[in-house]
């Protein structure tokens, strides 16, 4: 549904309850997503601030809210969210069928102020999400929510994304109803750190070769996409003033080796020009290198071998905000997602051996 259509409805609701054929009902008050009151943290295209679009999986908005009733439009197959009211356990909301446009977030509530958390839960790039604005009380209003003490940001692949942690077969392939990034590690520690963060990550990337792509590299790998607001969109450069994280994590490498046919002298030059960009977007900011769980023994040591010389390096040439960090490798004993990806629990795991790393950064 257009916001032109949303502009008609909601101007033409009167004081009757009837149900309109998009589900928004004549007591609804429609505010628009470009609200000063609703929080968007991530790589947002905000060129028409009444159909903000994004793709990154971890992408949040926030709001406050009185009344009694949240309702959200979106792009119809514009994919999941997972949403908290208040604070609460969150569930998943889907606008996954072609007639998807409005959804109810909360309902029956206690009259006074609330707060929603909502994350996209999914890598969008064939969804083309949209959010299209919110509904609530005809008497109720938005206000702008307390947020998160710190701000984070990780760079990643599959894992980072969360990619079959919602499944426990290890032989089904990718799904996005099996992709959670809400039940990832970097949403994990990131609450537990009381800090905002953005997952600017993708299944198959790699520093310098997307998986199983050939030696020489592939052109289209997180180098060239990193610069974007939105993944498979290069209309707009991505401004780095619009969000500055205390701390950076860097999770990318396991497509680059995890298949026949690597140059890990290629893969070394690929990393430091990345790194490169990384720290030029984010001159001061402590950046850690990690390894992923999923590759093992030879492959696994030389993803090691050269992040510590990365890191080495650049602590010689006076940069001592290089750190390193190695997740233990996953054993099969905490389960499988899809296709061998971590579990929910390894994601745990995860969670709790990166904490202590960024807690200190943080401060």
């Amino acid at each position: 549904m257009n916001i032109r259509k949303i502009l008609m409805v909601v101007l033409a609701l009167t004081a009757s309850t009837a149900v309109s054929a998009d589900g928004i009902m004549s007591s609804d008050k429609w505010m628009s997503p470009s609200s000063q009151s609703i929080v968007y943290t991530g790589r947002v295209d905000m060129s028409n601030p009444y159909v903000p679009r994004f793709n990154w999986p971890g992408t949040e908005i926030r709001l406050g809210f009185t009344g009694t009733t949240l309702r959200m439009i979106c792009r119809p197959m514009t994919g999941y969210f997972m949403v908290s009211i208040d604070g609460c356990r969150a569930f998943k909301v889907s606008y996954n069928s072609p007639r998807d446009s409005v959804r109810t977030l909360a309902a029956a509530l206690k009259a006074g102020k609330h707060t929603a958390r909502i994350m996209y839960a999914i890598e969008g790039l064939h969804r083309r999400p949209e959010c299209h604005g919110f509904l609530i009380d005809r008497d109720a209003a938005l206000f702008r929510p307390a947020l998160p003490r710190h701000r984070i940001e990780f760079i990643g692949n599959s894992i980072t994304c969360g990619f079959g942690n919602e499944d426990n077969d290890r032989n089904h392939p990718f799904a996005d109803e099996t992709e959670n990034h809400y039940y990832s590690y970097a949403t994990i520690v990131s609450d537990s750190l009381d800090a905002l963060h953005t997952s600017i990550s993708r299944s198959g990337i790699g520093a310098y070769r997307n998986y199983a792509g050939p030696k020489e590299g592939s052109p289209d790998n997180m180098s060239y996409r990193y610069r974007y607001t939105l993944f498979g969109d290069t209309t707009q450069l991505w401004d780095f003033s619009r969000y500055t994280p205390e701390v950076v994590c860097i999770n990318l490498g396991t497509n680059d080796l995890s298949t026949a046919g690597y140059d890990i002298a290629l893969y070394e030059k690929g990393y430091r020009q990345f790194l490169g960009t990384v720290r030029k977007a984010y001159p001061k900011v402590p950046i850690v290198l990690l390894t992923g769980p999923m590759l093992q023994g030879k492959e696994n040591e030389l993803e090691k071998q050269v992040l510590d010389r990365i890191a080495d390096d650049c602590h010689k040439a006076g940069d001592r905000n290089i750190l390193r960090f190695d997740f233990s490798p996953q054993t099969g004993a905490l389960g499988y997602g899809a296709a061998y990806h971590p579990s929910l629990a390894q994601h745990r795991k995860m969670a709790a051996e990166l904490y202590p790393v960024l807690r200190k950064l943080l401060k």
